[in-house]
């Protein structure tokens, strides 16, 4: 689960490396996000060439996180960190290469790019 002042690791290719949640997308009344949830963060840690600089606030999706969650087979799912990917206002990837495995449910929240880009969908 994810709120605000979590920490995620980016996992793409913008030069972000760590970003700060600021806000849950979704309702003023909204706590938490999940896989597939949309927040705005700023980026706490960044590489020098990348294309994202400290302190910039950007929009991210949820990819995977620690926290357990179940699907509707009765499965369950948890991955070893909390990570995210940086998206333009077209809801569209910024970077062009995705790290790591993302989860089934950024297809149903129709983040199909994003699901192309990442080596493998748990």
């Amino acid at each position: 689960m994810i709120q605000q002042e979590s920490r995620l690791r980016v996992a793409d290719n913008t030069g972000a490396r760590e970003i700060l949640c600021i806000r849950v997308k979704g309702g003023s009344k909204r706590r938490y996000a999940r896989v597939g949830d949309v927040i705005t963060a700023t980026v706490k840690t960044a590489s020098p060439q990348g294309a994202v600089k400290k302190g910039e606030v950007v929009q991210a999706v949820v990819v995977r996180t620690r926290k357990p969650f179940g699907r509707n087979d009765g499965t369950s799912i948890a991955f070893d960190e909390n990570a995210a990917v940086l998206i333009d206002a077209a809801r569209n990837p910024r970077g062009t290469r995705i790290f790591g495995p993302g989860a089934r449910e950024l297809r149903e929240k129709n983040f199909m790019k994003i699901v192309s880009l990442a080596p493998e969908v748990l």
